[in-house]
C-alpha cells in the first residue's frame, strides 16, 4: 500500500464516520402512530428547528458525496497503480 492509499483510506473512514454522526443528529420526519392518533403539534418551533434540520440534511448530503467520490477515486487509483 502506498502512502496515498493510506491517506485516502483515512479520509474515507472520516467521511463515513461523519455521515454516521450527522445522520444520528437528525430527528425523525414521521410522527408515528401516536402522532396521528393524539395529534402532534410542533408548529411552535417550526421556524428555527426546520432551518437546523435543513442544514443537517445538507451537511449529510455533502459528506455522502465526498464519501462516494473518495471511494471511486481510491478504487481507480488502486487499479491504475497495479
Amino acid at each position: 500500500m502506498s502512502v496515498l492509499e493510506i491517506i485516502g483510506g483515512i479520509f474515507l473512514i472520516a467521511a463515513g464516520l461523519a455521515i454516521i454522526f450527522f445522520v444520528s443528529l437528525q430527528t425523525e420526519k414521521a410522527d408515528g402512530l401516536s402522532g396521528v392518533i393524539m395529534g402532534n403539534d410542533n408548529t411552535v418551533y417550526k421556524g428555527k428547528a426546520r432551518s437546523n434540520e435543513e442544514k443537517l440534511a445538507a451537511v449529510t448530503k455533502y459528506c455522502a458525496i465526498v464519501f462516494f467520490v473518495l471511494g471511486l477515486l481510491l478504487n481507480i487509483f488502486v487499479l491504475v497503480a497495479r
